[in-house]
């Protein structure tokens, strides 16, 4: 056998994979460089032959090195086994510990399994039983033999199935999706905020119908200006942006000296003349402001109801937040380009020292997170107030910058030397680089994955639901070489069932509903996968094709959010004209003739509004605004349990927000005020009674919700 074949077994051993279908259906073959790098990068030996052979066998015998396994994720109810590896002949007790203290006893399973030698002694393995009577939770696993070392690992049980989104099996709901920051009020800085997304929730609540409002990732940038522009690429997934925040409405605000109030409301002017401007968020002037009051905020002195209420914020978020907040406090010192991060700052276990010189500042940043979670917890509320069934969906970005406060924390747990990414697609015929780590699946697991629950919870803490982007990545994600392009990468394969089952324990306790992103190319078994899981799948018009014709959205999935469009396309309007085409034929992201682009494009539009025109929701002569109310009646039409409305298409918006593949001297990615279609801006207010938003709820057709607080249009 050659040194090609044995890399491709080692390959195919690690979870990497060594060919894959691409977006045209033909199989494509990863170069053996590719494989070569990730391999590495998972920190397996593969340079020469013998070596090769040296990583098989020490994968072989990995599992006979070690009493108990890292972690155990099963399902609830299922007939699952843990494996206890001794040395042959040892007795061993095995137990369990409830999360809650209780000890459970475990039965062995008459299941041999051949001894092995390891390192010339013969170790035995034992197979016990999982207690089919263990509820869903975070246990322990004990095994103490009768000589030698006791191990534990952890025994995560997750449920069969979330059932959260079952409330809705026989009432389809509708809501809106928005980039908040494009959103602006009166009293808005410039951008909007969390006291936006409250009003919105009322409104689309209250005055529209809705029951939800999916906002764009929330997840926090850098703690200082300038901050990356996008959403999905954040510096930590766990904790919040203070861009966001409020100022005028922390309660402490109310007790600054005089000339400090002054000066927050001289700021709120000025940045309110912005909210404008049709043509730009101006992101970091507008957080330098807010940073410069929100420090004099935080030196007003708590009351002891406040203090205690931040005292137990900081107790919930623990060390992952003190983590988090002493790497803001040393980037604001250091800067992320010192040299210190690659020695004395290594790592969280090595700055003891400078924790306590920078304690005012990692103070401080831990602050600015409780004040978000406060006003988070307020849109919630105001969602629920508002009648909303679900009330706020956040969304979860794939990964994290590299370098960024999560990269920092998680240390290993996450994997250097690749980006995940997309291979070229249809829309984007030059594949992504996405500049993001991704979890490393060996590490996470040997840390219990507790750094991806502790994300998940900290997250769905102020959430109705969760939508997780690209969650094709809990199965495979693109790995791609670092330096190379996107078409250079290899899919690398996850434990599925733990990230999914651990996803819906999470959720199943927050009581939210779980969107999952599964567009693009995904193996089979993946959205069968995720609808017995009780996982919402995501439709959107556009891309629901078959082999040769759309699919009738009569046939769409019902455990599904399903949307005419999406956020790296141009909204409705936006679309029908061919902007994403002419977009990106500018700016030179097309593989083929811009001709056959548009020929192509055309036609499958064409396809989808014959769909409308079938089904009598489309007149012949129909203009702009009734083309997007019909198309938004014909997704009406499926049995999916949530419709979502982008708030662009709700207005007449007709800017992309993100085109793929581009840069911010390129395009202006997220930095898009919301707009009508004449370039006039839309604010939060001019939501209450907007004809155009009126007229498009009305073509879903919502049916009955029952009572809800009834709002007057031009109230708030």
């Amino acid at each position: 056998m050659g040194y090609a074949e044995q890399l491709k077994i080692l390959a195919d051993r690690c979870g990497v994979a060594t060919s894959y279908e691409g977006w045209d259906k033909q199989r494509k073959q990863v170069a053996e460089s590719s494989l070569q790098h990730i391999l590495g990068a998972l920190g397996v030996r593969c340079d020469t032959p013998d070596a090769i052979v040296q990583s098989l066998h020490e994968i072989d015998e990995k599992p006979w090195r070690r009493t108990l396994p890292p972690v155990l994720v099963v399902t609830e109810g299922s007939d699952s086994h843990i494996p206890v590896h001794l040395p042959h002949g040892t007795q061993v007790r095995v137990w369990v510990t409830t999360e809650h203290g209780a000890r459970v006893e475990v039965d062995q399973v008459d299941l041999w399994t051949e001894p092995r030698e390891i390192d010339g002694g013969l170790i035995g393995r034992a197979t016990f039983a999982v207690p089919a009577s263990l509820a869903p939770g975070w246990h322990s696993v004990h095994a103490e033999p009768d000589e030698g070392t006791p191990a534990v690992c952890s025994l995560v049980v997750t449920p069969k199935r979330l059932t959260t989104a079952d409330r809705f099996a026989a009432d389809q709901r509708w809501g809106l999706a928005a980039q908040l920051y494009s959103i602006r009020s009166r009293r808005s800085w410039g951008i909007g905020d969390l006291a936006d997304l409250s009003d919105i929730a009322h409104i689309a609540g209250s005055v529209h119908g809705a029951d939800f409002v999916l906002v764009n990732p929330l997840h926090a940038a850098q703690p200082q200006p300038p901050l990356e522009r996008s959403p999905y690429l954040p510096t930590t997934r766990r904790f919040v942006n203070p861009l966001y925040i409020r100022v005028e409405d922390i309660p402490e605000a109310a007790l600054l000296p005089e000339t400090a109030h002054r000066q927050m409301h001289d700021y709120a002017a000025k940045y309110a003349k912005s909210n404008a401007d049709p043509n730009r968020i101006r992101r970091n002037s507008v957080y330098r402001a807010k940073l410069q009051v929100l420090e004099t905020i935080f030196r007003v002195p708590l009351s002891p109801h406040r203090r205690g209420s931040l005292d137990r914020y900081l107790n919930a978020e623990g060390e992952g937040l003190l983590n988090f907040a002493t790497w803001c406090a040393l980037i604001e010192k250091y800067g992320a380009a010192s040299p210190k991060w690659r020695k004395s700052l290594r790592d969280p276990s090595g700055v003891a020292e400078s924790r306590i010189k920078l304690a005012d500042r990692i103070a401080f940043y831990s602050w600015l997170q409780w004040i978000c979670d406060e006003q988070l917890a307020s849109a919630q509320q105001a969602a629920s107030d508002a009648g909303m069934s679900i009330g706020i969906i956040h969304d979860l970005a794939v990964g994290v910058q590299q370098g960024g406060a999560d990269a920092w924390v998680l240390g290993d747990a996450l994997t250097t030397g690749v980006s995940v990414g997309a291979p070229p697609d249809a829309f984007n015929q030059q594949g992504q680089v996405w500049n993001q780590p991704p979890w490393h699946p060996w590490r996470l697991a040997e840390q219990g994955y507790i750094p991806f629950r502790d994300m998940l919870r900290t997250v769905l803490r102020r959430a109705g639901g969760l939508r997780i982007d690209h969650i094709l990545g809990f199965f495979r994600l693109w790995w791609i070489p670092e330096g190379e392009s996107a078409a250079a990468g290899a899919y690398v394969t996850f434990d599925h069932e733990a990230l999914i089952g651990i996803l819906v324990l999470e959720a199943q306790r927050a009581g939210a509903v779980v969107i999952g992103e599964d567009l693009g190319v995904f193996e089979p078994i993946v959205q069968d996968y995720l609808s017995a899981r009780g996982v919402l799948g995501t439709s959107i018009l556009w891309f629901e094709h078959g082999e040769f014709a759309p699919i009738p959205p009569e046939e769409y999935r019902t455990l599904c959010l399903t949307s005419v469009n999406t956020h790296d396309l141009p909204p409705t309007a936006g679309y029908l004209a061919g902007e994403h085409i002419r977009l990106r034929a500018e700016l030179g992201l097309l593989e083929q003739d811009e001709a056959i682009e548009r020929e192509d494009d055309a036609r499958d539009r064409e396809a989808i509004l014959q769909l409308a025109r079938d089904r009598g929701l489309l007149a012949a002569d129909a203009d702009e605004e009734q083309t997007v109310d019909a198309l938004h009646a014909l997704i009406a039409r499926s049995p999916s349990i949530l419709l979502s409305v982008a708030l662009a298409d709700a207005v007449g918006e007709r800017r992309i927000q993100n085109q793929p593949g581009t840069d911010e001297t390129q395009y202006s990615n997220w930095s898009i005020p919301l707009a009508d279609g004449a370039g006039n801006v839309v604010g939060v207010e001019d939501l209450i009674d907007n004809a155009r938003f009126t007229r498009l709820v009305q073509a879903l057709r919502p049916s009955s919700r029952g009572d809800r607080p009834e709002t007057q249009p031009g109230q708030l």
